[in-house]
């Protein structure tokens, strides 16, 4: 959860350095005032959809919010220097809006990168959430380490356990989460045209 503050003042940071207003970036992204005002004083856990449409109307990639470098040679992540402090929490997208994920970046020191890899620890949902699917340009990829997996993917649901994978176009609404009542763990790829 280290991250989420980081994120809401880079937010607030590059909006206004672009001189632009919450109503301006709320208008521009089809986000609500609150929701973005939410974001950036770090009260709520965005899901990445609204991260991915904040960047786009800022002009930035969503890389620039997690912790963006000036690596430009190949950067090596070591598990021994994961931890919570450089982890970013999501919302399950649910009217309860509870942290559900915690992505662990793969990348965050390489510049002018096109993909964010994670990974992605997902927590159970609990009973009788309802989910609501997201959409955002670009692609995701999913491999699952441990667990299973449900992504609800336009009219769709998909069920994956251990060493599946799914790669599908971020534009059809969707969801993932846990697809028991026990934790998963994926590495999740995803690329936003710039």
């Amino acid at each position: 959860m280290g991250n989420n503050k980081v994120i809401g003042a880079k937010i607030k940071s590059i909006r206004e350095s672009k001189q632009l207003t919450i109503q301006e970036v709320a208008e521009r992204s089809g986000l609500g005032i609150e929701q973005i005002e939410r974001i950036e004083t770090n009260v709520d856990f965005p899901s990445l959809a609204p991260l991915i449409k904040i960047a786009r109307v800022l002009g930035v990639r969503l890389g620039t919010f997690l912790d963006d470098q000036s690596e430009l040679g190949p950067v090596i992540c070591r598990k021994k220097d994961s931890n919570d402090t450089n982890s970013i929490g999501f919302t399950n997208n649910s009217s309860m809006e509870r942290k559900h994920m915690e992505y662990h970046s793969l990348s965050q020191d390489k510049s002018g990168r096109h993909m964010e890899p994670f990974l992605i620890d997902i927590v159970p949902s609990e009973e009788g959430v309802d989910f609501v699917l997201s959409t955002h340009e670009g692609e995701e990829f999913i491999y699952v380490l441990e667990g299973v997996v449900e992504i609800n993917y336009g009219k769709n649901t998909y069920v994956l356990e251990e060493g599946d994978s799914i790669y599908y176009d971020s534009i059809v609404a969707h969801h993932v989460h846990a697809g028991t009542d026990s934790k998963a763990r994926i590495i999740g790829v995803v690329y936003t045209p710039y």
